[in-house]
């Protein structure tokens, strides 16, 4: 049995964490999710809510309060502790795939009492260790590091394919951009929808409460759920069509995120840069025009992105007279790349080798 451990905090670590599991169910492997807020007082997370409306309201609260998170780890109740240990050693877990450092100081815990640890992969969504992951010790474990990007090398060293499907031709798209800020919808991406549709650009926009959406000339407006939450259930976020005077009615697929369908239809995606922005990139050959990151390792993912000719920064495809020739020849190259990604899933079952491109 493999054990994929993700965290609610970002969709960024958690879809990516489903897909892995999806990939590998379809190779014929024993594989689960958990998610580290499942292990949470009710109080608690009322509060990650809370933090997650705050920093998708005013992107300077987020800026400012990402280098004082607390750690969730700390505040988990023991019984639920007790009880996932049982169930891993009752079924019979020999690795663990860690998507978010928060859960490193339990996996330690687990480790300890083992007479035969577990393997212990460290799966890396974005291009340089991420805030969770920086600040988590590993010095008591015996860790494998898996990276799905890597800024040092410049490298894509593997990857997980959000489809099997291969990625839509240039000539099938129609000509929008899809414009989002993740998981938590943070960023300047409802500033810049606002200028991009007042140039004449099409759009899909992925709106995160019913203020974001507004009365536009050829902008379609989308909304994840928001009653649902990741420590919910195992499945994707439920995503809906906003249609005025219509309730929105979420669906969701069982092989991947719908909001990935909307990337594969674009001709770019407008976003801050986050490691799930990436994921969808690769595997939908769908550039990305880069707004302000949060943090460091948001930057240092665009740098790897620009620098293989897979995206642009916002302000210097601004000073190219928005050129979409520029994101054609970005797609191209995505296309390219994902032609010679060893798959992690692969990886994970013994089914395939490692590279880098």
């Amino acid at each position: 049995m493999i054990e994929v451990l993700t965290s609610g905090v970002a969709l960024g670590v958690h879809v990516p964490g489903l897909l892995l599991a999806r990939r590998v169910r379809e190779q014929g492997g024993d594989i689960r999710v958990t998610v580290l807020e499942r292990l949470l007082p009710e109080q608690k997370r009322v509060t990650t809510e809370k933090m997650k409306w705050a920093f998708h309201r005013d992107f300077r609260v987020a800026l400012a309060g990402r280098g004082i998170a607390a750690d969730p780890s700390k505040a988990v109740e023991e019984e639920a502790v007790e009880e996932l240990f049982r169930s891993w050693r009752g079924g019979g877990v020999h690795t663990l795939v860690v998507f978010s450092g928060f859960w490193l100081p339990i996996v330690a815990r687990y480790a300890a009492r083992c007479d035969r640890p577990p393997r212990v992969h460290v799966c890396h969504v974005d291009s340089v260790p991420s805030p969770s992951l920086r600040r988590a010790d590993t010095s008591g474990l015996d860790v494998t590091h898996v990276r799905l990007a890597d800024a040092e090398n410049g490298t894509i060293p593997c990857s997980i394919p959000v489809s099997r499907e291969p990625a839509p031709a240039w000539s099938e798209r129609e000509q929008r951009l899809l414009v989002h800020g993740g998981g938590w919808g943070m960023g300047t991406y409802r500033e810049q929808a606002r200028r991009l549709s007042a140039l004449g650009f099409a759009l899909d926009v992925i709106a995160y409460e019913a203020q974001d959406v507004l009365d536009a000339p050829r902008v379609r407006y989308h909304m994840v759920d928001p009653d649902w939450h990741p420590w919910l259930d195992d499945g994707y976020p439920p995503l809906g069509r906003v249609r005025p005077g219509r309730p929105i009615r979420y669906t969701r697929g069982a092989d991947h995120h719908s909001s990935f369908d909307l990337a594969g239809a674009a001709i770019a995606t407008v976003s801050k840069p986050g490691g799930g922005t990436l994921l969808d990139s690769l595997w939908s050959a769908t550039p990305v025009v880069f707004l302000k990151p949060f943090g460091d390792h948001e930057r240092r993912n665009a740098e790897l992105w620009e620098g293989k000719g897979f995206g642009i920064p916002f302000e210097r495809w601004e000073g190219n007279g928005f050129a979409v020739d520029e994101l054609h020849e970005a797609h191209l190259r995505l296309l390219d790349a994902t032609a010679n990604v060893p798959d992690y899933s692969g990886i994970l079952t013994g089914r395939t080798g490692e590279g880098a491109v």
